[in-house]
């Protein structure tokens, strides 16, 4: 398993999907996952979607600039981090961000343990 390649493809489903049809993400989160978003913590596929789908804009795209991976403890997981910028509208001036996961696998694929999502300002 090539880890960068994984870490890619795994990247571009999410913000592809995030940007298209929000919702869906929550196949990819466990009962166990946890969101960490701006600080407030969500426990669970459930509350994460629930978070994910109030955010307050129905438009978003997402331009990736690095992604960057580890492997991550003997089950085969992975630490993904992602850097880029997000725009909510096209009249919005684009957001930077940076998003962490924790990828574990499950089945043959891999699905989210742990995100964290910040915003970055300045």
């Amino acid at each position: 398993m090539d880890a960068d390649a994984v870490a890619k493809a795994f990247v571009e489903h999410y913000y592809r999907t995030f940007d298209t049809n929000r919702p869906a993400l929550v196949s990819l989160y466990q009962d166990g996952s946890m969101l960490t978003f701006e600080g407030q913590q969500f426990l669970g596929a459930a509350a994460i979607a629930g978070k994910l789908g109030s955010l307050p804009f129905a438009q978003c795209h997402h331009d990736i600039n690095t992604v960057d991976c580890q492997p991550s403890g003997p089950q085969g997981g992975m630490l993904v981090f992602v850097s880029g910028s997000l725009r909510t509208g096209p009249d919005e001036h684009p957001l930077k961000f940076s998003q962490m996961f924790q990828l574990l696998p499950a089945g043959g694929n891999f699905y989210v343990q742990n995100d964290m999502f910040r915003l970055n300002y300045g």
